[in-house]
């Protein structure tokens, strides 16, 4: 039983973060390398979602963890645990709930080898562990579980701009999406409910629409 882990909006500003392991026999992995899976940002959203059906009907199991906004703030803000190390402890409940007999997994970490520590310290089942940088560029695995977790993602994207309208990409790096912000600090006097108020930009728009109003 193989399985690959990885996450899609670890960065943006706005919208959840999504986890997610997959887990295969190993034919299914040839099945998949053969229709093409590959890291999900070097596909269009099209292919992703139409290989996303094909990696749920040959996967002997799906877990998803999604962090809102709310919930990474309060892992950073309250509790003080870093990205890294609430990454680390919800690929291990998603490995425990596999239970596979190696998983491959997409380090955020430039150290691997410390990324697949904080993993162990949180994991109680005892599966192999290999952990690696660009994992979802070397191992199909990975690939599958880049897919999946970006498609959610992109889904659950989808679902806040019907509510709440065009805010570009959610990336600090956006102007759209920067502009979004100011624009709603400066109408409700504070950031969204999907915005991750942790962030520096986030914290930065705020600061800056508070300072124009007095």
């Amino acid at each position: 039983m193989i399985a690959g882990a990885d996450e899609a909006g670890r960065g943006p500003v706005l919208g959840n973060m999504v986890l997610c392991g997959v887990m295969f026999e190993q034919h299914a992995l040839d099945e998949l390398k053969a229709a093409g899976v590959k890291d999900s940002k070097l596909l269009s959203p099209a292919k992703r979602e139409s290989l996303a059906k094909l990696i749920t009907e040959k996967a002997l199991k799906i877990e998803i963890v999604e962090l809102s906004p709310a919930e990474i703030d309060e892992l950073r803000l309250v509790k003080k645990i870093n990205l890294n190390e609430a990454e680390a402890m919800t690929f291990a409940k998603i490995i425990d709930r596999l239970k596979p007999s190696i998983v491959y997994i997409d380090s955020p970490d430039p150290n691997p080898k410390m990324f697949k520590e904080r993993i162990q310290r949180h994991m109680k089942c005892k599966t192999e562990l290999v952990a690696e940088n660009f994992a979802d560029r070397k191992y199909v695995v990975v690939a599958a579980a880049s897919v999946v977790a970006k498609v959610r993602r992109d889904q659950r994207i989808a679902e806040l701009r019907q509510r709440y309208g065009d805010f570009g990409s959610g990336y600090s790096s956006d102007p759209r999406t920067i502009a979004f912000l100011e624009k709603w600090v400066s109408e409700h006097g504070k950031l969204p409910d999907f915005a991750r108020k942790s962030w520096e930009t986030a914290r930065r728009v705020e600061s800056e629409a508070k300072q124009k109003s007095v």
